[in-house]
């Protein structure tokens, strides 16, 4: 189902307003494709000006800065994700998910949806 980004249809006073305008393509929205964890999959959407966004659909590798530099390591699982409980047990990444890393836990800071690629933090070394 699309969603749409306009105005409220009622009035502060619960009335209804009169619609000015039909809908444009521009006031809708998009679908929230999840990035799981499994093999790299990445889709490709035009956006408005010819831009483009990279959708990532699943993931196996994230790129961790531990000390100031950036090391490229395997994601185990999702330990954590404030995003939705359920995000958890499908191992679905989001931003300011918790993720199990070789390394040990690590926090996402890139928008896998937008950006077709994952960074994170350590946040806790493995023993």
């Amino acid at each position: 189902m699309t969603k749409w980004n306009m105005k409220s249809k009622r009035k502060k006073t619960s009335g209804m307003l009169k619609r000015g305008q039909k809908k444009k393509k521009y006031q809708r929205g998009r679908d929230f494709l999840e990035a799981s964890v499994g093999e790299k999959k990445i889709k490709i959407k035009r956006t408005r000006g010819s831009g483009t966004k990279r959708i990532l659909l699943s993931v196996s590798i994230a790129n961790v800065i531990v000390d100031g530099k950036a090391q490229k390591t395997k994601i185990l699982a999702v330990a954590d994700n404030k995003a939705d409980s359920h995000f958890i047990r499908r191992n679905v990444v989001t931003k300011g998910a918790i993720i199990n890393t070789d390394l040990g836990k690590a926090r996402v800071t890139s928008r896998p949806g937008q950006e077709g690629v994952v960074n994170a933090v350590l946040i806790e070394e493995k023993k």
